[in-house]
């Protein structure tokens, strides 16, 4: 053996001792019986301590046990959820791998829809001893990872980690092995077969007399723990930590199991333990990669070395005196035994300490020296040596590719901090996507931030970019195809390159594609008044037709009156024919408050145009009056009609439903007034009223003497000489208005007129300056007197006017929750609705992914069909805990009447072969229907009379919502955010022109057979 090749261990070789006879032990039985009672006692004691000496140097009780005991912890993955399935409770690798959480994570995607389909089944043994705490005995992973299958079940994505390791025992260098088996496990490789390597009793007598001594130099002294424990400690214990003498006997059961899985001889097992320890060992978190585990990633993670490099220097046969390459092969060595020795406290040493380690390593190496472990000549250039320490690099984030779609809605899913957590799951998701398809839409999108690109793809005329610079637009695509049942997302594409989702996470203002939304609701109400008119008799048809409740109603009356038995096609077709007028000088009172609109094409101002054509040619106004349409239908719905009331100034429900305004307007104003004086002294609160209001002399006078009733006639007029207005005010003056503007002397009402204030935010002033620091709800449970005679004026009929204004708010308000309803119904992402006929023409935004759902209906006939992008979860493959989970079979539901959905089909044909998508028209050999959209949204501030007196650019969107044929539907947005949005002036001709560019893309995917499969999964 050369001079630099380490020799085993001696130890190791010395402790291989035949056992003794069991004849000997024969013989002292059979002559206990003749023996005195205390040398009967004493042979006892020698049989059995010969026998537990047996024990400790063979295992071969314990082997025979657990052997025996390992046949029956077995599992196998079964359908259904398991009737014995009993996920770990702590532990780092558990909760790493999502084994932890695996039974938050089945409710939480039962809620999106999945179900478990297969799942692991324990032994009844098994069930039994991991319910105790005990670790099922299984082949426990030391790389896994987070992966990604696309449709065909290629891989698009997949997290490893540790990302390198020794793939095999002979790989690990003989110096490392021994280094390893020195300093933590001396017994572990002994020859005996049957021997137990998750416990070493003369090494837990050593450290147990170590700990009663005050341990080693270091303070921690060796410890009794194999590697076999120190795995099961650092994985699946509480923190990675002993947290007493109950947690280390579990950790030893577990060890013990598990070496003795597969028989009685545990060569094997033991080989495998050495290697998955220097392939897991933990070694701290850093900042920009997080935990570090085993020793490849160790060295690039504090030294910033290759594990391939160390490996060869470290086999390498050096010659001493070639000091070059010993120096080399010494800093290699002192770097792996560094790591080796800083799981004892990874944090402290390598972060905290590093000098201590640096310490604790010149003791090892003398030892290990001493020991013959190493040959001086390594020693010696090893203490010479110290390796420079580099500052951790930082993890680059894998690309997801194709997968981003799937990993996005898996961390909202299970509700993940982010994707460092998700990738380190032991999870594979097979997805609906088209891998190769969705690559090439992405480099397509990425490449539009080229000028030369755009410029080549028709990108610079006028409504698209002109002269604006591309590479601020950022572009979404998002494709489906109906497969059976469901919507399948076959492309989720951006070229945005950040964790915001344009297609899904973001509200926009799409315009014009709030239209169809508005269309959908007009044509079902035509639907819903002809279901319900058809077959009446012409005089009710004539009755209605002269006073019908609403503009829809009388329409639908008149076209059966003048055409008995009509059918429901004819009169959609009919709806789409009806006429409104593009004029914008018109105001309208929605939302609160009087409204005008303005259309795009100010040629449009004069014309009166067909529903349709206002639909193809995307046309605001008439849309805002369509929507009004839609509204005083939905009023007339509401129970018991209580629009009635607006033309019966007797009807008694006008006082409920003007006290429901009251209170309504009431908590807004309050709510206003508690955050403005919130924390506020009554000397604060009244002083910020007076920079607000910049009140005369007489109005402060009125609100001081409100707020500080008791105050002295000096205070009030130290106050009131603050004001600019209030020097000339003599001492005369100052005591008049002093008595004269007493709290006492008006009422809240008037002492509010005086002052020029609101009465609420006149009496919570006053309030809170008896009761300071209460809450709003506290501040409205008190303020119920204070309300009425703030609204005592909305009650009188004087204020009719007044009171239909603030009825009709109402009313409005309720038929908007119900059109709301109708919209969630077919899509619509979010929880409130603006109520105002500005909701036709996009003022409610939208989400371009609610806006490809919308035309998925339409496109399947009405029906709104589960959306799908992963068709299989499988969690913890090959593990105890191995988990699948796949879609619950769930019925489309009818949302649209199918006469609806086609006769919207047609109208979206139309906007592409005439519209404002023509150019679109021809550029696939699928009949293409869609709609536009524009939003420009700016913030605009006005004057009383509505002229713009400042303007802040916040957006610009554009959109195409689309479907192609009978199975494929999808949407194509633009987006400019912020002040730079000003810059630009593109249309929703821009999508439409990259939709067109990207169909040499899409054709192949479009003409192909349609998918045969059953196997969904919800979005």
């Amino acid at each position: 053996m050369s001079a630099t090749t380490p020799r085993p261990d001696d130890l190791t070789r010395a402790a291989a001792r035949p056992a003794q006879p069991l004849r000997a032990q024969r013989a002292v039985l059979r002559h206990l019986r003749r023996a005195p009672v205390w040398a009967a006692w004493l042979a006892l004691g020698l049989l059995i301590g010969g026998v537990a000496a047996r024990e400790a140097r063979t295992s071969a009780l314990q082997a025979r046990l657990l052997a025996g005991l390992n046949e029956r912890l077995h599992f196998a993955v079964a359908p259904g959820p398991s009737t014995r399935f009993v996920p770990p409770r702590h532990g780092p690798y558990d909760i790493r791998l999502g084994y932890v959480q695996l039974p938050e994570w089945v409710a939480r995607l039962g809620r999106e829809g999945f179900a478990v389909r297969e799942q692991a089944q324990l032994s009844p043994t098994l069930a039994r001893i991991a319910a105790l705490g005990v670790t099922p005995p299984y082949d426990e992973k030391t790389r896994a990872g987070f992966g990604v299958l696309d449709r065909s079940g290629a891989a698009v994505f997949q997290v490893t980690e540790p990302a390198e390791g020794y793939a095999h025992f002979d790989a690990i260098p003989a110096l490392v092995r021994e280094t390893l088996l020195f300093v933590e496990n001396r017994e572990l490789l002994h020859e005996e077969p049957r021997r137990n390597p998750a416990i070493e009793w003369d090494r837990f007598a050593r450290a147990a007399l170590l700990q009663l001594g005050g341990g080693d130099a270091d303070g921690r002294g060796p410890g009794g723990s194999t590697l076999a424990t120190q795995m099961d400690k650092y994985r699946h214990s509480p923190g990675g930590r002993t947290t007493g003498p109950a947690e280390k006997l579990r950790q030893i059961s577990s060890a013990s199991l598990r070496a003795y899985r597969d028989g009685e001889d545990t060569r094997a097992a033991r080989r495998a333990i050495l290697l998955d320890y220097l392939n897991s060992l933990p070694l701290a978190a850093t900042a920009g990669r997080g935990e570090v585990l085993g020793l490849a990633a160790g060295l690039e993670a504090w030294y910033g070395a290759r594990f391939e490099r160390t490996n060869e220097l470290l086999t390498a046969r050096v010659d001493p005196r070639d000091r070059a390459g010993l120096a080399e092969q010494a800093d290699a060595y002192r770097e792996v035994l560094s790591l080796l020795l800083a799981t004892r406290r990874p944090s402290d040493y390598l972060r905290a300490r590093p000098s201590a380690l640096d310490e604790l390593v010149d003791r090892h190496l003398r030892r290990l020296a001493q020991e013959g472990v190493i040959p001086a000549a390594l020693r010696d250039a090893a203490l010479r040596a110290r390796p420079r320490r580099t500052a951790p690099p930082a993890i680059v984030a894998a690309s997801s590719g194709p997968a981003e779609p799937v990993r996005r809605w898996l961390v909202g899913a299970l509700a993940l901090p982010d994707y460092y957590a998700l990738d380190r799951l032991d999870l594979s998701a097979t997805s609906t996507l088209d891998g190769q398809l969705q690559l090439q839409v992405e480099q397509r999108l990425a490449a539009l931030a080229d000028p030369a690109v755009v410029a080549a793809a028709g990108l610079r005329s006028k409504g698209l970019l002109e002269n604006a610079d591309p590479a601020r637009v950022v572009y979404s695509f998002a494709l489906y195809e109906r497969v059976g049942g469901t919507n399948r997302l076959r492309v989720l594409a951006d070229n945005f390159g950040g964790a915001l989702d344009v297609n899904e996470g973001v509200k926009l203002d799409l315009g014009s594609t709030a239209k169809l939304r508005a269309l959908a609701s007009y044509l079902e109400a035509i639907a819903e008044i002809h279901a319900k008119l058809a077959g009446s008799a012409p005089e009710a048809l004539a009755e209605l037709t002269a006073k019908g409740p609403d503009p829809l109603t009388s329409f639908v009356a008149e076209t059966l009156l003048a055409a008995p038995g009509t059918d429901l096609g004819a009169m959609l077709d009919a709806a789409l024919e009806r006429r409104y007028s593009a004029n914008p000088w018109t105001g309208f009172f929605t939302g609160g408050g009087l409204h005008y609109f303005h259309n795009f094409d100010k040629e449009d101002a004069s014309k009166i145009l067909s529903v349709r054509v206002a639909f193809r040619n995307s046309v605001n106004l008439p849309f805002v009056r369509l929507m009004r349409d839609v509204v005083l239908y939905q009023m007339a719905r509401l129970p018991g009609n209580p629009a009635a009331m607006l033309s019966d100034r007797n009807d008694p429900r006008r006082a409920v439903w003007l006290r429901r305004a009251q209170e309504e307007e009431a908590r807004t104003f309050l709510a206003r007034f508690h955050r403005a004086h919130a924390g506020k002294s009554p000397t604060e609160s009244l002083d910020a009223w007076t920079l607000r209001a910049h009140p005369t002399p007489k109005r402060l006078a009125v609100a001081w003497r409100s707020v500080f009733s008791e105050g002295s006639f000096e205070e009030f007029a130290a106050a009131l000489r603050t004001l600019p207005a209030g020097a000339p005010l003599g001492e005369p003056d100052l005591r008049a208005m002093y008595g004269k503007y007493g709290r006492e002397r008006f009422s809240l009402a008037d002492r509010a007129f005086l002052a020029r204030i609101h009465p609420l935010e006149l009496w919570l002033m006053e309030w809170q300056s008896a009761h300071p620091g209460r809450t709003l709800d506290e501040a409205w449970a008190a303020s119920g007197d204070a309300r009425d005679i703030a609204y005592t004026w909305l009650f009188q009929t004087r204020n009719r006017g007044v009171q239909d204004r603030r009825l009709r708010t109402l009313l409005e308000r309720d038929a908007f929750v119900r059109i709301h309803r109708q919209w969630q119904a077919l899509g619509y992402p979010f929880e409130t609705l603006a109520p105002s006929y500005a909701t036709a023409i996009g003022s409610s935004g939208d989400r371009p992914s609610a806006l490809a759902e919308l035309m998925g209906i339409i496109a399947a006939d009405g029906r709104r069909l589960p959306t799908v992008r992963v068709t299989e979860l499988r969690f913890g493959a090959g593990t105890p805990y191995e988990t699948v989970l796949a879609p619950a079979s769930e019925a489309a539901e009818q949302v649209l009447r199918p006469e609806v959905a086609r006769v919207l089909q047609s109208a979206l044909l139309d906007v592409v072969a005439s519209g404002t998508a023509r150019r679109a028209n021809g550029a696939f050999a699928l009949p293409l229907g869609g709609k536009t959209g524009t939003g420009d949204h700016q913030k605009k501030r006005v004057d009383r009379w509505a002229n713009v007196i400042e303007s802040e650019y916040v957006s610009r969107t554009a959109t195409f919502v689309f479907f192609a044929g009978d199975r494929f539907h999808g949407v194509v947005t633009a987006h400019v955010a912020g002040p730079e949005s000003a810059e630009y002036t593109f249309t929703s001709s821009l999508p439409v022109q990259v939709l067109r560019n990207l169909a040499p893309l899409l054709e192949p995917v479009f003409g192909a057979a349609p998918e045969d499969t059953t196997t969904v999964a919800r979005r």
